[in-house]
Protein backbone atom coordinates (compact mmCIF):
# COMPACT_ATOMS: atom_id res chain seq x y z
CA UNK A 1 0.00 0.00 0.00
CA UNK A 2 1.07 3.04 -1.03
CA UNK A 3 -0.47 6.67 0.59
CA UNK A 4 0.02 9.64 -1.40
CA UNK A 5 -0.85 13.08 0.48
CA UNK A 6 -2.12 16.09 -1.82
CA UNK A 7 -2.00 19.93 -1.19
CA UNK A 8 -4.40 22.28 -2.69
CA UNK A 9 -3.91 26.43 -1.93
CA UNK A 10 -5.01 29.55 -3.63
CA UNK A 11 -2.19 31.60 -2.59
CA UNK A 12 -3.57 34.92 -4.00
CA UNK A 13 0.04 35.66 -5.60
CA UNK A 14 3.23 33.18 -4.99
CA UNK A 15 5.61 35.42 -4.70
CA UNK A 16 3.82 37.64 -1.85
CA UNK A 17 3.00 34.25 -0.09
CA UNK A 18 6.32 33.17 0.09
CA UNK A 19 7.02 36.53 1.69
CA UNK A 20 4.90 35.76 4.66
CA UNK A 21 5.22 33.69 7.65
CA UNK A 22 2.37 31.11 7.29
CA UNK A 23 2.42 28.91 10.20
CA UNK A 24 3.97 28.52 12.96
CA UNK A 25 6.57 31.42 12.02
CA UNK A 26 7.12 29.10 8.84
CA UNK A 27 7.70 30.94 5.43
CA UNK A 28 5.69 28.80 2.48
CA UNK A 29 9.29 26.77 1.00
CA UNK A 30 9.82 25.80 4.71
CA UNK A 31 6.19 24.87 5.50
CA UNK A 32 5.93 23.13 2.43
CA UNK A 33 9.81 20.55 3.37
CA UNK A 34 7.89 20.47 6.48
CA UNK A 35 4.47 19.41 6.06
CA UNK A 36 5.81 17.14 2.60
CA UNK A 37 2.95 16.61 0.70
CA UNK A 38 3.63 14.21 -2.44
CA UNK A 39 1.81 16.89 -4.67
CA UNK A 40 1.13 20.74 -3.90
CA UNK A 41 -1.33 22.58 -6.25
CA UNK A 42 -1.00 26.16 -5.95
CA UNK A 43 -3.66 28.38 -7.72
CA UNK A 44 -3.41 32.18 -8.39
CA UNK A 45 0.38 32.03 -8.78
CA UNK A 46 0.47 35.97 -10.13
CA UNK A 47 3.52 34.76 -11.55
CA UNK A 48 5.26 33.59 -15.09
CA UNK A 49 8.03 31.04 -14.07
CA UNK A 50 10.67 33.58 -15.12
CA UNK A 51 10.41 35.98 -12.10
CA UNK A 52 10.43 33.83 -9.56
CA UNK A 53 13.45 32.86 -7.16
CA UNK A 54 14.99 29.45 -7.78
CA UNK A 55 13.24 28.04 -4.05
CA UNK A 56 9.50 28.68 -5.72
CA UNK A 57 10.94 27.25 -9.42
CA UNK A 58 11.81 24.45 -8.15
CA UNK A 59 11.57 23.53 -4.34
CA UNK A 60 14.35 21.02 -3.22
CA UNK A 61 12.77 17.35 -3.92
CA UNK A 62 10.12 18.85 -6.01
CA UNK A 63 9.66 18.80 -9.99
CA UNK A 64 7.13 21.88 -11.13
CA UNK A 65 4.96 22.47 -13.85
CA UNK A 66 3.15 26.25 -14.30
CA UNK A 67 0.37 26.95 -16.58
CA UNK A 68 0.41 30.96 -16.63
CA UNK A 69 -1.80 33.71 -18.01
CA UNK A 70 -0.91 35.33 -20.99
CA UNK A 71 -1.32 38.92 -19.24
CA UNK A 72 1.79 38.72 -16.66
CA UNK A 73 0.43 39.12 -12.69
CA UNK A 74 -2.81 37.49 -13.02
CA UNK A 75 -4.09 33.68 -12.57
CA UNK A 76 -1.93 30.91 -13.24
CA UNK A 77 -1.86 27.42 -11.81
CA UNK A 78 1.68 25.34 -10.95
CA UNK A 79 1.32 21.95 -9.50
CA UNK A 80 5.05 20.64 -7.52
CA UNK A 81 5.28 17.00 -7.03
CA UNK A 82 7.77 14.64 -5.83
CA UNK A 83 7.96 12.50 -8.53
CA UNK A 84 7.36 13.52 -12.33
CA UNK A 85 3.90 13.37 -14.06
CA UNK A 86 3.61 10.81 -17.12
CA UNK A 87 1.92 13.49 -19.01
CA UNK A 88 0.97 16.95 -18.77
CA UNK A 89 -1.58 18.70 -20.63
CA UNK A 90 -2.94 22.73 -20.24
CA UNK A 91 -5.34 22.64 -23.02
CA UNK A 92 -9.36 22.10 -22.42
CA UNK A 93 -9.67 22.39 -26.77
CA UNK A 94 -11.43 26.34 -26.75
CA UNK A 95 -8.58 28.51 -27.06
CA UNK A 96 -10.19 31.54 -25.45
CA UNK A 97 -10.71 29.53 -22.91
CA UNK A 98 -6.78 28.78 -22.69
CA UNK A 99 -5.20 32.15 -22.26
CA UNK A 100 -5.19 32.89 -18.65
CA UNK A 101 -3.19 29.74 -17.06
CA UNK A 102 -6.44 28.18 -15.33
CA UNK A 103 -5.27 24.18 -15.81
CA UNK A 104 -2.36 22.15 -15.10
CA UNK A 105 -3.15 18.58 -15.47
CA UNK A 106 -1.04 16.11 -14.89
CA UNK A 107 -1.05 12.43 -14.56
CA UNK A 108 0.21 9.77 -11.99
CA UNK A 109 0.23 6.22 -11.91
CA UNK A 110 -3.50 5.01 -10.96
CA UNK A 111 -5.11 8.76 -11.41
CA UNK A 112 -5.15 12.04 -13.63
CA UNK A 113 -4.77 15.33 -11.29
CA UNK A 114 -6.58 18.81 -12.78
CA UNK A 115 -5.05 21.30 -10.70
CA UNK A 116 -7.79 24.28 -11.83
CA UNK A 117 -8.27 27.97 -10.69
CA UNK A 118 -11.95 28.30 -12.08
CA UNK A 119 -12.98 32.03 -13.29
CA UNK A 120 -14.92 34.68 -10.98
CA UNK A 121 -17.93 35.67 -12.40
CA UNK A 122 -18.56 39.13 -9.87
CA UNK A 123 -16.79 41.95 -12.08
CA UNK A 124 -19.03 41.98 -15.08
CA UNK A 125 -22.05 39.27 -17.23
CA UNK A 126 -18.95 38.78 -19.64
CA UNK A 127 -16.98 37.01 -16.91
CA UNK A 128 -19.89 35.25 -15.66
CA UNK A 129 -20.57 34.03 -18.87
CA UNK A 130 -16.95 33.29 -19.39
CA UNK A 131 -16.75 31.29 -16.07
CA UNK A 132 -19.99 29.07 -17.14
CA UNK A 133 -18.57 28.51 -20.34
CA UNK A 134 -15.64 27.26 -18.68
CA UNK A 135 -17.59 25.19 -16.34
CA UNK A 136 -19.20 23.42 -19.35
CA UNK A 137 -16.19 22.75 -21.26
CA UNK A 138 -13.89 21.84 -18.20
CA UNK A 139 -17.10 19.26 -17.37
CA UNK A 140 -17.01 17.89 -20.79
CA UNK A 141 -12.99 17.49 -20.53
CA UNK A 142 -13.28 14.95 -17.35
CA UNK A 143 -16.11 13.16 -18.50
CA UNK A 144 -14.11 12.58 -21.17
CA UNK A 145 -11.10 11.39 -19.24
CA UNK A 146 -13.54 8.91 -17.74
CA UNK A 147 -14.80 7.74 -20.79
CA UNK A 148 -11.05 6.65 -21.63
CA UNK A 149 -10.89 4.64 -18.11
CA UNK A 150 -9.26 7.38 -16.37
CA UNK A 151 -9.51 7.29 -12.27
CA UNK A 152 -10.02 11.51 -11.80
CA UNK A 153 -8.64 14.08 -8.55
CA UNK A 154 -9.94 17.52 -9.30
CA UNK A 155 -8.85 20.28 -7.20
CA UNK A 156 -8.49 23.75 -6.91
CA UNK A 157 -10.55 27.00 -6.28
CA UNK A 158 -14.13 26.67 -8.08
CA UNK A 159 -15.40 30.24 -6.79
CA UNK A 160 -18.86 28.54 -6.15
CA UNK A 161 -20.01 27.82 -3.18
CA UNK A 162 -22.34 24.42 -3.70
CA UNK A 163 -24.81 24.33 -0.45
CA UNK A 164 -26.78 26.48 1.81
CA UNK A 165 -24.13 25.26 4.71
CA UNK A 166 -20.76 26.14 2.53
CA UNK A 167 -21.58 30.45 3.62
CA UNK A 168 -22.09 31.87 6.11
CA UNK A 169 -24.89 34.36 4.82
CA UNK A 170 -26.85 32.28 1.78
CA UNK A 171 -29.49 34.11 1.64
CA UNK A 172 -28.25 37.75 1.08
CA UNK A 173 -25.59 36.03 -1.42
CA UNK A 174 -28.79 34.60 -3.72
CA UNK A 175 -27.98 37.03 -6.55
CA UNK A 176 -24.00 37.11 -6.29
CA UNK A 177 -21.59 35.19 -8.62
CA UNK A 178 -20.61 32.11 -6.39
CA UNK A 179 -23.83 31.63 -5.09
CA UNK A 180 -26.16 31.59 -8.05
CA UNK A 181 -28.54 28.93 -8.87
CA UNK A 182 -26.84 28.45 -12.29
CA UNK A 183 -23.41 28.25 -10.81
CA UNK A 184 -24.40 25.82 -8.25
CA UNK A 185 -26.23 23.43 -10.51
CA UNK A 186 -22.91 23.19 -12.31
CA UNK A 187 -21.95 21.55 -9.17
CA UNK A 188 -24.87 19.25 -8.91
CA UNK A 189 -24.34 18.35 -12.64
CA UNK A 190 -20.49 17.65 -11.75
CA UNK A 191 -21.27 15.15 -8.79
CA UNK A 192 -24.04 13.83 -11.09
CA UNK A 193 -22.02 12.10 -13.38
CA UNK A 194 -19.22 10.24 -11.04
CA UNK A 195 -17.96 12.76 -8.56
CA UNK A 196 -17.47 13.18 -5.29
CA UNK A 197 -16.94 15.94 -2.73
CA UNK A 198 -14.50 14.27 -0.71
CA UNK A 199 -14.80 17.26 2.24
CA UNK A 200 -18.35 16.33 2.54
CA UNK A 201 -18.08 12.72 2.10
CA UNK A 202 -16.55 12.91 5.39
CA UNK A 203 -17.86 16.01 7.32
CA UNK A 204 -21.31 17.22 6.34
CA UNK A 205 -21.52 19.94 9.35
CA UNK A 206 -21.98 24.10 8.40
CA UNK A 207 -19.43 26.80 9.20
CA UNK A 208 -16.38 24.94 7.12
CA UNK A 209 -14.84 27.50 4.92
CA UNK A 210 -12.12 28.18 2.70
CA UNK A 211 -11.91 31.47 1.97
CA UNK A 212 -12.74 34.75 3.89
CA UNK A 213 -13.05 38.74 2.47
CA UNK A 214 -10.07 40.69 3.59
CA UNK A 215 -12.38 43.78 3.49
CA UNK A 216 -14.86 42.81 6.12
CA UNK A 217 -13.38 43.96 9.37
CA UNK A 218 -15.92 44.56 11.64
CA UNK A 219 -14.92 46.44 14.84
CA UNK A 220 -11.00 45.43 14.08
CA UNK A 221 -11.85 41.90 13.67
CA UNK A 222 -11.60 40.35 10.45
CA UNK A 223 -13.76 38.32 8.69
CA UNK A 224 -11.48 35.01 9.08
CA UNK A 225 -11.29 35.70 12.82
CA UNK A 226 -15.12 35.43 13.16
CA UNK A 227 -14.90 32.57 10.53
CA UNK A 228 -17.57 34.56 8.47
CA UNK A 229 -16.39 32.38 5.00
CA UNK A 230 -17.56 30.86 2.05
CA UNK A 231 -16.40 26.96 0.93
CA UNK A 232 -15.28 27.84 -2.57
CA UNK A 233 -12.20 25.26 -2.58
CA UNK A 234 -12.67 21.61 -3.34
CA UNK A 235 -11.03 18.28 -4.06
CA UNK A 236 -13.15 16.26 -6.08
CA UNK A 237 -12.40 12.57 -7.24
CA UNK A 238 -14.09 10.13 -9.57
CA UNK A 239 -16.36 7.55 -7.74
CA UNK A 240 -13.99 4.80 -8.61
CA UNK A 241 -11.40 6.48 -5.69
CA UNK A 242 -13.30 7.75 -3.20
CA UNK A 243 -12.70 4.59 -1.27
CA UNK A 244 -8.94 5.51 -1.47
CA UNK A 245 -9.85 8.41 0.08
CA UNK A 246 -8.68 8.66 3.67
CA UNK A 247 -8.92 12.27 4.53
CA UNK A 248 -9.89 15.04 3.01
CA UNK A 249 -10.31 18.25 5.55
CA UNK A 250 -8.98 22.02 5.86
CA UNK A 251 -5.87 23.51 6.59
CA UNK A 252 -7.50 26.46 8.24
CA UNK A 253 -4.45 27.63 10.52
CA UNK A 254 -2.16 28.01 7.44
CA UNK A 255 -2.25 31.84 7.08
CA UNK A 256 -0.85 34.19 4.33
CA UNK A 257 -3.33 34.20 1.58
CA UNK A 258 -7.06 34.69 2.09
CA UNK A 259 -8.07 30.97 1.26
CA UNK A 260 -6.60 27.88 3.56
CA UNK A 261 -5.07 25.13 1.87
CA UNK A 262 -6.93 21.70 1.53
CA UNK A 263 -5.41 18.36 2.22
CA UNK A 264 -6.62 15.05 0.73
CA UNK A 265 -4.98 11.56 1.32
CA UNK A 266 -5.18 8.87 -1.13
CA UNK A 267 -4.48 4.92 -0.38
CA UNK A 268 -3.61 2.41 -2.78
Amino acid sequence: MREITLISWNVNGIRAVSKKEIYQKLKFTEWLHKTKPDILCIQETKAHPEQLTSSLLKPQGYTSNFSSAEKKGYSGVVTYSKTKPIRLNTDLAVERLNKEGRVMETEFPGFVLLNVYFPNGKLSAERLKYKMDFYEVFLEHVIDLRKQGKSVVICGDVNTAHTEIDLTHPKSNESVSGFLPDERKWIDKLISKGFVDTFRHFNKEPEHYTWWSTRAIVKGVTARERNVGWRIDYFFVSEDLIEKVTESKMLSSVMGSDHCPLIMKLKF
